[in-house]
């Protein structure tokens, strides 16, 4: 075994601070005299962006050709860990072939809100299926001694002044929404490497964030892997360092280098930290050297293949009205719109790939059947927008049925700034109507990394989701128009009837350099299901060519301890003609009084496959941090005692079983008692009857309570304690009927309780 301390303990200070930043745009610095190569690392994180020459960051110069498979905000869709994993694998075997050690990606930020101009780039809105999805990518990278790295750490969620806005959020949301889609990435998937966000928390640089960076990241979670700037990221390398950031990427130059050692040398930054950074990068590093293929290639075909069944898996029926789909071969259809063509398959900016192949729709249908094409709209010609949109009008009148490929242009949505609205362009829209009004068979067939509104809804039969699919994304629509896949890709993501229904309206995009997220824990279906309000789709919807029955449910516990697991089982029965795969979502609910929290969230997920008339058992494991919050006080996760419900559904608001359970033996939730504390929480601490009674006699005699109510009447006690009960202690001297109260010394003596 490689004894990494011993190589670091040969190097001198200026050859690890070298290390500490990179040697170029993407290669890591080496030390010759001690054997130690140049590594390089390269973007993803749904393909490779390797740049042989002029390096940049958002893809403006070219890169070698790989595979681009679907984007995040496509395969989040499959709910599938295996899959996930799965083409993990094989953008491994991709970075082994063009000898890449690290691949960036994938980015578990969470989406907050629509606009975000990078949200094809990650998965979900909920936290959950986000690290889910997350960790399964990164086992499947790392399984072939590649790292992947995890992005972007943390609380990254829009484009606005992403280099210098500063986010402000309150520590539950912060802990169950955006750090918690990290969280499980990082212990389930354990990435190689971390890339910090370039966004300030609360004034402070993530790049040099000591909370973040050292107490939660490493200490906390147990990250063992290196921490890495985003490129461009770093303002204080000094200080990065020193809270806990390892690496600095792209190079600096040398006089960073020097000024890294004469931080070092006045006691800035300590040497044990420094040694701890080089020892992280070199076991990074030498995981990958000591396990590289010098001949490793890959199969381009088969890869492109592996991207057309993962877009077909991926995508979302949202609509099938009279069951137009599938399409069959012996009808007279007409393939509408320029991305039938060439299709929009790829976000811009840094995780855009140079395409090995590009399979359009056209293309692809040509095996299945005989189409006839009207391009309809070209983002690039709108001089030609009247003469086109007649042409597929009058093609859409003598078809038996019409399908529109649309969705939203790459200068809508990119790295580098948000979107201002959640429209398609008016032509598309136009498009959309005119052909419906001389053929109701419709179908839309959507290319696009975000929501959108849908105010043409009601004008078309079929809808069909791709998102950006991947290179073989036309292949992909082909084989689910036309029945050869059936769908089963459920939303990631809701779509919200317009804008300004989102929980972030009112607080995106910030003003100047702070943006506030008012909305808490409230987002996404968090939100709209606790206010019910109305929807466009609800997050988990999903349709497909066959049906499901839900039934037998079982709870192994149905009065667990918070330290016991319940197992919950459901039997999944295709009660429909043709073979499918059902998404199976596990929500946890709270049913007692306690603090305010979502309706209900998602806890568990299953994609079972059934041939028709099978049945299949699907069982789930929760422990109590399945029921918990995040409780600030504490700085920890906490589940209060009482009743909750285990939903069992096919969406968030299609829910089909449901089962109670009573959770016991939680510790008590003390919170610091001061004389500002109510007199509700003190008498809320167990064994403080004794040293409340005289104060609370006083205050019934005080109010003329009596056994029988006194002047108050009857339903006293209640309209007593529910006054009283929120006032806070230092305030009851006054309805104590003038008797004196040691207002410190009872607060004191409770306290004294909770030690």
């Amino acid at each position: 075994m490689r004894n990494i301390s011993e190589l670091v303990s040969q190097m001198t200070l200026a050859e690890k601070a070298g290390m500490l930043s990179g040697a170029d745009f993407w290669r890591l610095k080496g030390v010759e005299r001690l054997g130690i190569p140049r590594v390089t690392v390269t973007d993803g994180p749904h393909g490779l962006r390797k740049q042989d020459e002029s390096a940049d960051h958002l893809a403006i110069n070219a890169s070698v050709p790989a595979v681009c498979f679907p984007a995040a905000c496509a395969t989040a869709c499959s709910f599938d860990r295996r899959l996930l994993e799965g083409m993990g694998g094989l953008l491994g075997e991709e970075c082994q072939a063009e000898n890449v050690s690290v691949i960036l990606g994938p980015g578990a930020n969470i989406k907050r809100g629509p606009l975000c101009g990078r949200n094809f780039e990650y998965f979900s809105e909920d936290p959950y299926l986000s690290g889910e999805m997350a960790a399964a990518h990164i086992r499947g990278v790392q399984s072939r001694n590649v790292g992947a790295s995890l992005k972007h750490f943390a609380l990254n969620n829009q484009e606005h002044r992403r280099m210098s806005v500063s986010v402000h959020a309150d520590e539950r949301a912060i802990r169950e929404i955006y750090l918690s889609s990290f969280e499980t990435a990082v212990r389930k998937g354990k990435p190689w490497t971390v890339m910090c966000s370039y966004n300030k928390v609360d004034g402070v640089y993530m790049s040099e964030n000591p909370l973040y960076l050292d107490t939660i990241l490493k200490k906390e979670w147990g990250f063992d892997g290196y921490t890495v700037t985003d490129w461009g990221a770093c303002c204080d390398h000094a200080a990065g360092v020193a809270a806990g950031m390892d690496l600095q990427m792209p190079s600096a130059g040398a006089a960073n280098d020097d000024a890294l050692v004469q931080a070092a040398r006045d006691g800035r930054v300590s040497m044990e930290r420094i040694d701890e950074a080089v020892t992280r990068i070199l076991t990074v590093i030498y995981k990958y050297l000591d396990n590289h293929n010098p001949n490793a290639q890959y199969d381009k075909t088969a890869h492109h293949l592996e991207a057309r069944r993962v877009a077909s898996e991926s995508a979302v029926l949202l609509k099938n009205e009279r069951g137009i789909l599938p399409l069959s071969a012996d009808q007279k259809v007409a393939f509408i719109g320029q991305y039938a063509s060439d299709p929009r398959y790829q976000g811009s900016g840094s995780s855009r790939i140079n395409a090995s192949r590009v399979t359009s729709a056209l293309e692809a249908v040509k095996a299945v059947a005989e189409v006839q094409y009207a391009r309809g709209f070209d983002d690039a010609s709108p001089d030609d927008e009247a003469a086109l949109a007649a042409e597929a009008v009058a093609l859409a009148a003598q078809c038996d049925a019409a399908v529109l490929f649309i969705g939203l242009p790459g200068s809508y949505e990119s790295e580098g700034f948000d979107r201002r609205h959640m429209r398609l362009p008016d032509n598309q829209v136009a498009l959309i109507r005119e052909v419906a009004k001389v053929n109701p068979r419709v179908v839309v067939v959507l290319h696009n990394g975000s929501p959108i509104e849908m105010p043409w809804i009601d004008d078309v039969q079929g809808l069909l989701e791709m998102y950006l699919g991947g290179q073989a994304v036309g292949g992909a629509a082909v084989d689910l128009l036309y029945g050869i896949v059936n769908p089963s890709g459920k939303l990631a993501e809701t779509f919200p009837l317009k804008l300004s229904d989102n929980p972030s309206y009112l607080n995106f995009p910030g003003d100047g350099d702070d943006v506030y997220y008012r909305e808490s824990v409230y987002v996404g279906y968090r939100y709209y299901d606790k206010k019910e309000a109305a929807v466009l789709f609800p997050f988990g919807f999903g349709l497909g060519y066959t049906s499901f029955s839900y039934g037998g449910m079982r709870v192994d516990n149905a009065a667990p301890s918070v330290q016991d697991t319940v197992t919950v089982s459901v039997d999944i029965t295709n009660t429909g003609k043709l073979a499918g795969k059902e998404i199976v979502q596990l929500y946890t609910r709270g049913k007692h009084d306690g603090i305010s929290r979502p309706l209900r969230e998602l806890k568990g997920f299953e994609k079972v496959s059934l041939e028709p008339g099978e049945t299949k058992a699907v069982s789930f494991t929760l422990s109590s941090r399945d029921f918990a919050y995040y409780e600030p006080p504490l700085h920890d996760w906490y589940t209060e005692n009482g009743l909750y419900a285990v939903d069992i559904g096919a969406s968030s608001r299609d829910i089909r079983l449901s089962a109670d359970i009573t959770i016991s033996g939680a510790r008590p939730l003390i919170r610091p008692l001061t004389t500002d504390s109510t007199l509700r929480d003190l008498m809320s601490v167990p064994g403080s009857e004794p040293i409340m009674k005289p104060l609370l006699d006083g205050l019934r005699r005080g109010f003329g309570i009596g056994d029988d109510g006194g002047a108050m009447g009857e339903g006293a006690e209640r309209m007593f304690i529910n006054m009283m009960g929120d006032m806070p202690i230092h305030t009851v001297g006054s309805f104590g009927g003038g008797s004196p109260i040691d207002v410190e010394g009872l607060v004191a003596a409770v306290a004294g309780l909770c030690r």
